[in-house]
């Protein structure tokens, strides 16, 4: 089978143009953001727009803590996330801090406007902060999903550290052949 030429060829453009997601609100602000890209040639509202028509996977989210320790020294300058903001109970003390982000856990937006913060919503950063002024770009660790442990080499295979699919850590399970000397070989 050939590409069908008449039908428009073969699609050489794969990345999104618009968010696979239902959420009226995303699809909204994607509207503003396109208009602000177009209109101030702003390469924070490329970006912007560019994160938020990514897939949810791609949108990871940043803990309280790791926020904290990123806004060290930049006082007085919003936190910008495109995704959501979580709450670390291992941090005792929040410091005052702006965040814009697209959700905020509920405990995390009682901290952070505790300590006397402000959590922001997207809409609200494009009137303060139209072409990105003043503002920290952050994003979450993308590699920090459970379901990453899994890829890489097979399990068992020499020097990998790829966790296997097992149903639990035991005696029993994946600890026979390849796994001891006295089952054939030791990896």
């Amino acid at each position: 089978m050939g590409i069908d030429l008449v039908a428009g060829g073969k699609s050489k453009k794969t990345k999104r143009t618009a968010p696979r997601s239902n959420d009226v609100y995303i699809k909204l602000l994607v509207k503003l953001y396109r208009f602000l890209t177009r209109r101030t040639g702003s390469s924070f509202n490329g970006i912007i727009l560019k994160r938020l028509i990514m897939s949810r996977v791609n949108r990871p989210p940043l803990s309280l803590s790791r926020l904290s320790s990123l806004m060290k020294g930049k006082d007085g300058q919003i936190a910008v996330l495109v995704g959501s903001i979580t709450d670390d109970i291992r941090v005792h003390e929040v410091p005052a801090m702006k965040v814009a982000a697209l959700r905020f856990t509920e405990t995390a937006r009682a901290r952070i406007e505790k300590a006397g913060g402000e959590c922001l919503t997207f809409d609200q950063l494009a009137l303060r902060a139209p072409l990105g002024q003043n503002t920290v770009l952050l994003r979450g660790s993308r590699k920090a999903r459970e379901a990453v442990r899994h890829f890489g080499p097979a399990p068992g295979v020499p020097h990998s550290h790829t966790k296997p699919y097992v149903r639990s850590k035991g005696r029993k399970f994946e600890k026979a052949r390849g796994k001891r000397n006295s089952k054939g070989f030791r990896v």
